[in-house]
């Protein structure tokens, strides 16, 4: 495969190098965060980011919304929240007769939902025309929303308490589920000395016009993907719901298995991860590397697998293995 032009090069590898050093000003370590982060950005896929409070989950996405220019709208998720508290209603105005929209936070670049699992599901479900078509309706007209247009949501771990689980057919609108973990020994120390203070600096220069990003997009649709690897995502995808035909034996852990739309997310974040490496084609260890976090939130397991701890992730690694290699 030809190597990446010096124009390419220019207008993707650059400024995403100039990007991740102006985050890692604020944010410490998180390395996979922040180019999980940056694949969402790069394919136009939301993210959604499960873990502890306390790990710089809504820190990361405030920083990135900052430095790219972005128009950035946070939304708090809570239990009394309404679907208008999003998207926005009419408001009869007595002055002249009329109702008029008053649009929603919604209407932004960058969304962080922070702890969106912390409202019922008629609030979650709000998001689900934003998420798959970029407009939101009030009333009877429909409204389109800006470009790019990205959903960075946040959640608590389902076992704590006060949360409510995702509807399945939400949770499948986004592109990427990232764990994200406590930081290493090294990491907490690095904290302690930049944090623990009463004013920490947290200053963050937008470093990255919202027109890279969208030519840097323009770039991940021409990524090549080879025959093969594309026939290689699509049997990830058939065996997370026939396992039995590549020689898996897990077909009773696992209640429903990926829909279409993964196959569509895991070419697209395979081939934004591909960029961000400074390559212009997908090789097979590239799905490898971004197909868990893909995956892991597309294959549900079932009560047998839940009773025995088998998770979505050693379901998902069982796949990873078992399928052939190109």
């Amino acid at each position: 495969m030809p190597p990446l032009s010096e124009k390419k090069h220019s207008i993707s590898l650059e400024w995403i190098a100039t990007l991740r050093a102006e985050i890692g000003r604020v944010i410490v370590g998180q390395r996979y965060l922040v180019d999980r982060l940056l694949v969402g950005l790069l394919a136009n896929g939301h993210v959604l980011l499960e873990g502890v409070p306390g790990l710089a989950k809504t820190l990361s996405i405030r920083t990135l919304a900052t430095a790219t220019q972005a128009d950035f709208k946070r939304i708090q998720f809570t239990p009394d929240l309404l679907p208008a508290d999003i998207i926005g209603t009419l408001m009869y105005s007595p002055k002249d007769g009329k109702f008029e929209t008053r649009k929603g936070p919604i209407f932004a670049n960058l969304i962080l939902a922070d702890e969106i699992n912390r409202a019922p599901a008629k609030v979650q479900s709000a998001l689900l025309e934003a998420m798959q078509e970029h407009q939101v309706t009030i009333g009877e007209t429909s409204y389109k929303l800006p470009e790019p247009f990205l959903v960075l949501a946040t959640e608590n771990p389902i076992d704590q308490e006060g949360t409510y689980p995702l509807p399945e057919a939400q949770v499948d609108r986004f592109m990427l589920k990232l764990k994200i973990e406590y930081p290493s020994k090294a990491e907490e120390r690095e904290i302690l000395d930049r944090m623990a203070s009463t004013a920490p600096k947290l200053d963050v220069n937008p470093v990255v016009s919202l027109d890279a990003i969208r030519a840097a997009r323009k770039e991940v649709n021409e990524v090549y993907v080879d025959p093969k690897v594309r026939d290689y995502i699509v049997d990830l995808i058939l065996a997370t719901r026939k396992p039995q035909d590549f020689g898996l034996d897990i077909e009773q852990y696992i209640q429903f298995g990926a829909s279409p739309r993964a196959t569509i997310n895991l070419t697209l974040a395979a081939k934004a991860w591909a960029l961000l490496q400074g390559r212009d084609y997908v090789i097979p260890q590239d799905i490898k590397e971004i197909g868990m976090d893909v995956l892991r939130h597309r294959v549900i397991p079932s009560y047998e697998a839940e009773a025995e701890e088998i998770t979505s992730e050693s379901l998902v690694t069982s796949i990873l293995e078992a399928v052939p290699v190109p």
